[in-house]
């Protein structure tokens, strides 16, 4: 007679506390962990683990699902990377709160800021909601492969308590700043797991306008932080340029000091002030030896864009000649660009814009590689286009353009701009030792047409924990750690994140000695017919979200026990009197 609901068997158990690993049993009942070690007993349903690390559930920071939410049931690509958790409305951006005649306006800004196509949200957003709890309700009634944690978005805040004035960036008002602190504190108690904003210039519209939250006051960020405040709980999340990192750094602690609330920044390194980052960092730190509840989110990869032809972008995206043919269904591009004459037209052609992004990083061929399978996010700099066009003695452009038409036109080019050092991933490497820094910035759900790092959990296991060859490498144990229970903890999420009786039977199975990450590929499976880029993964034996298996080898079994989460959980009683 069984005497669990799920036993898994003989693993190496990475149980999340940074600790070393150990092998054993997990035994579940009732969605929580029952047992840890040798187990007698049987269960109704059981895994052969042998060989395999079992570790938590992952708990993703960063995401930005708050329109798939709204129409789909898997939390894809997240929940086939280890992902049982999700946290969504980081950067200041959503859908909630937001009146009937502002649809369109956040719209237009999620699709500017996240690259999520106009239609795909008009389409597949039911806007069965105003408030911010209004919001949360409706996403209570649905169900996922993941858990989702919602946080509450400035800009829409912004711009449903002061209309255009808030779209213009028109400075709040004392009233204003109230109204904002208010409807932070109801959108916390009823759920909301924090506040986000953003404060740089990559955030525009579609029509390119900037961020509504762009040039918001310190008094507007602290009165809303106090919003959370009077509620006592919530987090705190920015995004910035960070141009002043010693000025600004120091608004972040005043805020952080006043109100109480944990603050997270996003943190990476630039070629821009390749040294700027440790200076920001270092002001972190020196806040969190103070006992200041201040960290760094950092990418566990290179932060960077997908090119190709299917895509949203590619080095030939701002040529005249290559917009004669850019809305064609892309066989027929695919023929057009085989054509030698056309080919010589358009390798004769030059980029025709002001947007500097496209008219010079979509060309630095010397910083733009071949995404390779096995993927490989720390290629070397022989590996870029430019050095590839000198050793075949034929243009960069060239190059360029047959490695995109390789598979029926799917090939894609890979350029890093950010945490890309020399050739190496060192400062990422730095970033991720520190201890005020969490692991984050997947943007999951986000950039649809030109990025796909949803899939940074198993970068983490794969290049970080067993492949890296140009330097350092980092243990299983210290990897899980941060990507489950660090996490956890803090968006304040106590109950899971550890594998130890009493908490979330949130679970993965990963065979890690025969762990692969994929090649993107596209997908067209969004509202409207919309495209996404899908990446997966080998080696995901089984994940588990509250005992019930989700994904077996890294396929969907149907089951969608995840839920919304509403505000923090507290530390099981029974693992609480254990410690």
């Amino acid at each position: 007679m069984a005497t669990h609901d799920l036993i898994i068997r003989g693993g190496t158990i990475i149980d999340g506390s940074g600790g070393p690993s150990f092998e054993g049993d997990v035994a579940v009942s009732g969605g929580v962990i029952t047992d840890v070690g040798k187990i007698n007993g049987k269960g109704i349903e059981e895994i052969d683990a042998r060989g395999q690390v079992v570790t938590p559930g992952f708990v993703d920071l960063h995401t930005h699902y708050d329109g798939q939410v709204a129409w789909g049931e898997a939390i894809s690509p997240s929940s086939l990377h280890g992902v049982t958790t999700v946290v969504m409305g980081n950067c200041g951006v959503g859908f909630a709160p937001c009146k009937t005649e502002d649809h369109d306006r956040l719209i237009r800004l999620m699709e500017g800021v996240e690259d999520i196509p106009f239609p795909v949200l008009s389409q597949g957003l039911p806007w069965a909601w105003e408030s911010f709890p209004d919001y949360l309700d409706f996403l209570s009634t649905r169900r996922f492969d993941t858990d989702v944690c919602a946080q509450l978005p400035h800009a829409a805040l912004r711009v449903f308590v002061m209309g255009d004035r808030g779209a213009n960036r028109e400075d709040a008002t004392p009233e204003d700043i109230a109204a904002m602190a208010k409807l932070a504190k109801e959108a916390v108690i009823a759920g909301a797991m924090g506040f986000t904003t953003s404060r740089t210039l990559n955030h525009r519209t579609s029509d390119g306008q900037p961020t509504p939250t762009l040039t918001a006051s310190e008094a507007e960020l602290t009165g809303i932080g106090m919003g959370l405040a009077e509620a006592g709980r919530g987090v705190l999340q920015f995004v910035s340029d960070f141009d002043d990192p010693q000025k600004e750094a120091a608004m972040l602690r005043r805020i952080v000091e006043k109100t109480g609330r944990p603050l997270s920044v996003s943190l990476a390194q630039s070629d821009v002030a390749p040294n700027g980052w440790r200076h920001l960092l270092g002001a972190i730190e020196a806040a969190a030896a103070d006992g200041i509840p201040i960290r760094a989110q950092v990418a566990p990869r290179p932060v960077g864009v997908l090119l190709g032809l299917d895509l949203t972008m590619n080095p030939f995206s701002a040529h005249p000649t290559y917009r004669e043919i850019a809305d064609l269904p892309l066989p027929e591009r695919v023929a057009r660009l085989r054509d030698p004459e056309f080919r010589a037209r358009l390798l004769a052609d030059a980029p025709q814009t002001d947007n500097p992004f496209a008219k010079s990083m979509l060309r630095n061929f010397g910083k733009i590689f071949q995404l390779t399978d096995p993927v490989n996010y720390e290629p070397g700099p022989e590996h870029t286009l430019a050095a590839m066009a000198e050793a075949r003695g034929v243009s960069p452009e060239a190059v360029a353009l047959d490695l995109m038409l390789e598979r029926d036109g799917n090939g894609m080019l890979y350029l890093p701009f950010l945490n890309y050092a020399q050739g190496t991933l060192d400062p990422i490497m730095e970033m991720m030792q520190s201890p005020a820094t969490l692991p984050g910035l997947s943007d999951g759900g986000a950039h649809v047409g030109m990025i796909c790092d949803g899939s940074f959990t198993s970068t983490m296991l794969t290049h970080w924990v067993r492949d890296r060859t140009k330097g350092q490498k980092l243990s299983v144990e210290s990897i899980v750690h941060r990507q489950a229970r660090k996490t956890a903890e803090w968006i304040g999420l106590w109950d899971r994140g550890l594998i130890a009786p009493g908490y979330r039977a949130d679970l993965n199975v990963i065979d890690l000695a025969n762990m692969k990450l994929h090649l993107p590929n596209v997908i067209r499976d969004l509202p409207a017919g919309g495209r996404r880029l899908m990446q997966r993964a080998s080696g995901y034996t089984a994940t588990i979200l509250k005992g019930e298996i989700t994904h077996r080898d890294g396929d969907p079994t149907g089951k969608l026990p995840g839920n919304l989460v509403r505000g923090a959980r507290q530390a099981p009683a029974q693992a609480m009197a254990a410690e």
